[in-house]
Formats: C-alpha cells, sequence, structure tokens
C-alpha cells in the first residue's frame, strides 16, 4: 500500500445516501439491498451526518420505538468524519484507528466565489 496515495484511488465514487427524514426500516432495507453499514445522512442535500447499521438495530431494537415510524435522524451520528479526497490514505486510515471511527465521508469543499 502506497502510504502517500490520496483516499480518492480507494473510496466509493458514488456512494448511496438517506435522508434524514427517512425511516429506519428504509434505511435497514438500503443497506441490506447493497450490502452497505453506514450510509451518509443528507438533509436538504447537505451532508447532516452518518448513520451505521449498529445505530439502526440499536435504536430499532428499544421497546418504544416503531422503526417504520422513527426516523434516520433520531439514529445518526452528527459528527460525520470527514476528509477531503486529497488525503492520504495513510493519514485517513490512522484516524479512523485512533479515534475507532467506522467510516470517512469524502467531501468535495465547494469554493464560494464572489463576484
Amino acid at each position: 500500500m502506497d502510504k502517500t496515495a490520496p483516499i480518492a484511488e480507494y473510496m466509493t465514487a458514488l456512494p448511496h445516501t438517506v435522508g434524514s427524514e427517512q425511516t429506519i426500516t428504509f434505511a435497514q432495507k438500503l443497506m441490506q439491498k447493497y450490502d452497505i453499514r453506514h450510509l451518509p445522512v443528507l438533509h436538504g442535500g447537505e451532508l447532516y451526518g452518518i448513520v451505521s447499521d449498529r445505530d439502526l438495530g440499536m435504536i430499532a431494537g428499544l421497546n418504544e420505538v416503531n422503526p417504520d415510524v422513527t426516523t434516520v435522524e433520531e439514529a445518526m451520528t452528527q459528527e460525520a468524519y470527514t476528509v477531503s479526497k486529497d488525503t492520504p490514505l495513510f493519514d485517513v486510515l490512522q484516524a479512523m484507528l485512533e479515534h475507532k471511527y467506522g467510516s470517512a465521508v469524502i467531501v468535495v469543499r465547494r469554493s464560494s466565489s464572489k463576484a
């Protein structure tokens, strides 16, 4: 493994996402269908958080929770670990190990142009 290679060489280019207002059941079915464990959560088209299959399972397993009504927002983590596509893979892996992150979301920062 090239420690200096950017994460862009290893990332999923078009990851599946879920809206914050979608239900836990919807997110679980999406994860099962595509055999994935994490979904970036969007709200208004912007990254809002991250949810894992474990998060969803824990919330859905509570007696007072109806996964067909309860939203992803109630199960997600708002602080997703994000990096730019140019971040070296080794740096991402090191941070994931150190902080016990289950995933990294690669974001493209939009530059604001002022005319």
